[in-house]
């Protein structure tokens, strides 16, 4: 077995820090085995390097090997692209084709992204892991293949299940070995070593000096949080070595190249309000509707026995509980002085004909009633009796009914049909 020093000069890995030296060494244990690998770590650690060591170290290592970037391939195609099509199996599927699975037999498949597959996707690929058998696209022959699966995410694979993106099932399975990248930020030891490293890179690829830091500069290369990881190390390295004709690296001149001018960002916390924080503000909203309803019941009910009794003092003697609900023990005290200025309307228990035939008077009747009147009367109802009364004041005429009622003639033979009219 190879040690970890020659694994690090074999496949070009650099530093010494104790988690990066574990993740290796995990490595070089199961490559001899058939078991899955996932590999886990944000975006830009690195984590391309580990199935390459797990695929070398194998007894598949005369086999192919294929890495697939599952978020780079569109969802109506992924299936294709990894299991193969028959012809004619959908538009374009001018001949057969075989898929991933069937061409490296024998082989490795790294799944880069496999957070971003697609349920159905997960389900055939599940499949695969179980008793390695597949089905191409618009076949109905089962095919069986020998083929030892890597796969690796920057997703939280436990918040994807939660929210029902992931299978349960198939993460169990694809994490046989779990193997964790640490983020550059944990590695301080290691930023110069890279930073080193590709400085000298670059100067071989674009013939100049080699560009280094002054000591000042080195802590604040350290310090920064680097979220893009060595991805976006490598990328300043390259952006100071071909733009800065000083060679020599000041800490001033670093900072530019930085975000922000930053070197010590805070984590960023996620903020976004989950499904059930959602519910429970739809729940109190609704609880406060309801209770805005009922205090307007309670109100329009004291308003109605202030109007048919006229008097104030008896209607606080009667509902001294319902006013101490709608106005609070503090402005109990306040209420009468509140309504020593209305002007209150009694109704009569019976009203004659001239009390009818009044307009004015007649208007305050029915607004008394319809404060009374429980609002129960549906939409259905509404428009049943407007369409009655505006037939029968055109005499049936169905043309005449629909101009008043700002309908179209078709709309109100449905609606006749629709209430049996």
């Amino acid at each position: 077995m190879e040690s970890i020093q020659a694994i690090k000069q074999r496949f070009g890995i650099i530093g010494n820090d104790p988690k990066l030296n574990r993740a290796i060494e995990k490595a070089i244990q199961v490559a001899p085995t058939d078991i899955s690998v996932l590999v886990t770590g944000e975006s830009g650690v690195g984590k391309e390097s580990i199935p390459k060591i797990i695929h070398q170290l194998s007894h598949r290592k005369h086999g192919k090997y294929i890495a697939v970037n599952c978020g780079a391939i569109p969802e109506g195609t992924i299936d294709s692209e990894l299991f193969g099509h028959e012809k004619g199996a959908f538009t374009g599927a001018t001949q057969t084709r075989s898929g991933y699975f069937e061409v490296a037999d024998g082989g490795t498949i790294f799944l880069d992204e496999v957070g971003e597959l697609p349920l159905t996707t997960q389900v055939r690929l599940l499949r695969v892991l179980e008793n390695g058998e597949f089905i191409k696209v618009g076949s109905s022959k089962v095919q069986k293949t020998n083929v030892r699966i890597v796969a690796a995410t920057n997703v939280n694979m436990f918040d994807a299940i939660k929210k029902e993106k992931f299978r349960e099932d198939l993460y169990y399975r694809l994490s046989t070995v779990d193997i964790n990248i640490p983020p550059l930020r944990e590695r301080k030891e290691d930023i110069h070593l890279l930073f080193r490293k590709f400085s000298s890179d670059f100067a071989l690829k674009y013939k100049m000096p080699t560009i280094k830091l002054a000591d000042d500069a080195v802590p604040i290369l350290q310090k920064h949080r680097w979220n893009g990881n060595i991805r976006q190390l490598r990328n300043v390295a390259e952006q100071i070595s071909v733009l800065e004709q000083n060679r020599t690296i000041s800490a001033s001149t670093l900072q530019g190249y930085l975000p922000n001018g930053s070197n010590n960002l805070p984590a960023v916390i996620n903020t976004s309000k989950s499904e059930s924080d959602f519910s429970n503000e739809r729940e109190i909203l609704y609880k406060v509707l309801f209770d805005m309803k009922s205090d307007l019941n309670d109100l329009k009910k004291l308003t109605m026995e202030l109007m048919k009794s006229g008097n104030v003092s008896e209607v606080e003697k009667d509902n001294e509980g319902l006013i101490q609900k709608i106005y609070g023990e503090s402005q109990k005290d306040n209420y009468t002085e509140e309504f020593e200025d209305l002007e209150v309307l009694a109704i009569p228990e019976q009203a004659d004909e001239d009390y009818h035939s009044d307009i004015k008077t007649q208007d305050k009747y029915h607004f008394a009633e319809e404060i009374e009147e429980e609002e129960t009367l549906s939409l259905h109802d509404k428009e049943l009796e407007l369409i009655k009364k505006s037939l029968e004041r055109h005499q049936g005429k169905r043309k005449l009914a629909a101009a008043e009622l700002g309908i179209s003639e078709r709309t109100l033979y449905r609606k006749i049909k629709q209430y049996d009219l």
